[in-house]
C-alpha cells in the first residue's frame, strides 16, 4: 500500500530543479511539460524529461503533459506528442491537465494503450491522473473517474478552476470548496482512491499552506500537490496521522474488540459511542500509519 501525500512539481526545462526534485522527500514527483514550460521550449523539454526519467529511481515519477485538446487560448493540444516522447518503462504515470470529460481521459488511455503495446511495456502499467480544473470538469468528475482502468485517483487544480468560473483564488479558498467536495464524492462513488488537492502557490505563506492542507484532509483528500521543496514536510504533517490520532485509534479498536468478545456491537469510550463506522475510521488511521512506516523501512 503506497501512500501519496505529496506530489512535487519540477519544471521540465529547469535541469537544476529536475536533478534535485527526487531528493526532496516527496512521495512522488511530477516533471512538468505544461504550464511551467514556455511554448518555445516545449519540444526540447520533452527530450530533457525523457532523459531525466532514466535517472530517477528512488520515487515514483509522473509527467504532466500538455492537453490533448486545447481548452483555453493559453493551452496547446500537443499532449499526444508529449506522450510519444516520454512513455517508457521508467514512467510511473501521466498527469492529464484540463480534463473536462470522460472522452478526454479515454483518449489519453487509448494512446497509452497503443504506446505500451508498441514498446512492449506492461499493459495498463502507466498510471493516469486527470486534473479537474474547470466547471465542466467538476460537473463530469464521476464520468472521468470511471473513464478507464488506469485511473486510480483524480487531482484538483484551483488556479484554472477559479479563472474558469470568474472569481479570485482567495487564501481561504471558500470559492472552490464545492468543487473539492465534488471530486471527493465522485472518487468515492467510482471506487477509486481519494483525490489529490491543488497546489498552494504562495511559497512564503507557510501558514496558508498548512491551513489549506488541513482543510483538504478534512474534505477527504489523500494528499496535495506542491511547487516547492519546503512545502513537502508541512503537507506530510497535515496528511499523516498524529501520535494522538494513532493512540486514540488503537484505543478505539481495543475497546471495540473487548465489546465484541462480550457480545456487544457498540461501546462507550470517553463519553463517545463507538460502533462499526467509528471502528472503520480508526482502522484506516492505523493502516495508514503502518503503510507509512513500511514505506520508510
Amino acid at each position: 500500500m503506497r501512500i501519496y501525500r505529496s506530489f512535487l512539481f519540477a519544471p521540465g526545462n529547469r535541469p537544476r530543479f529536475v536533478e534535485k526534485v527526487a531528493h526532496c522527500g516527496a512521495d512522488a514527483v511530477i516533471l512538468d511539460l505544461e504550464d511551467a514550460v514556455p511554448i518555445a521550449e516545449k519540444e526540447t523539454t520533452r527530450h530533457a524529461v525523457r532523459e531525466a526519467l532514466a535517472t530517477i529511481s528512488n520515487c515514483p515519477v509522473y509527467v504532466r503533459i500538455n492537453p490533448l485538446v486545447a481548452a483555453t487560448s493559453f493551452s496547446q493540444a500537443i499532449g499526444e506528442a508529449d506522450l510519444e516522447a516520454i512513455v517508457g518503462s521508467d514512467l510511473t504515470g501521466v498527469i492529464l491537465p484540463k480534463t473536462e470529460s470522460a472522452s478526454d481521459a479515454q483518449q489519453a488511455e487509448a494512446i497509452l494503450n497503443r504506446l505500451e503495446g508498441e514498446r512492449h511495456l506492461t499493459p495498463g502499467g502507466i498510471d493516469l491522473i486527470p486534473i479537474i480544473e474547470t466547471a465542466r470538469g467538476v460537473h463530469h468528475a464521476f464520468d472521468i473517474a470511471n473513464a478507464g482502468t488506469r485511473i486510480q485517483r483524480l487531482a484538483f487544480g484551483a488556479g484554472d478552476f477559479t479563472r474558469d468560473i470568474g472569481v479570485r483564488w482567495s487564501r481561504r479558498e471558500v470559492e472552490s470548496q464545492y468543487a473539492r467536495s465534488a471530486l471527493v464524492i465522485a472518487s468515492r462513488a467510482a471506487g477509486i482512491d481519494a483525490p489529490l488537492d491543488s497546489v498552494w502557490i504562495d511559497i512564503r505563506d507557510s501558514r496558508g499552506l498548512v491551513r489549506s492542507s488541513h482543510m483538504a484532509k478534512q474534505l477527504g483528500f489523500q494528499g496535495k500537490m506542491a511547487i516547492h521543496p519546503t512545502q513537502v514536510e508541512p503537507i506530510h504533517a497535515a496528511f499523516s496521522p498524529t501520535s494522538d490520532e494513532l493512540a486514540s485509534a488503537k484505543r478505539v479498536i481495543a475497546a471495540f474488540e473487548a465489546a465484541e468478545a462480550a457480545g456487544e456491537a457498540s461501546v462507550q469510550l470517553d463519553g463517545q459511542m463507538i460502533d462499526y463506522p467509528i471502528v472503520e475510521a480508526a482502522q484506516r488511521i492505523i493502516d495508514m500509519a503502518n503503510a507509512l512506516a513500511a514505506n520508510r523501512s
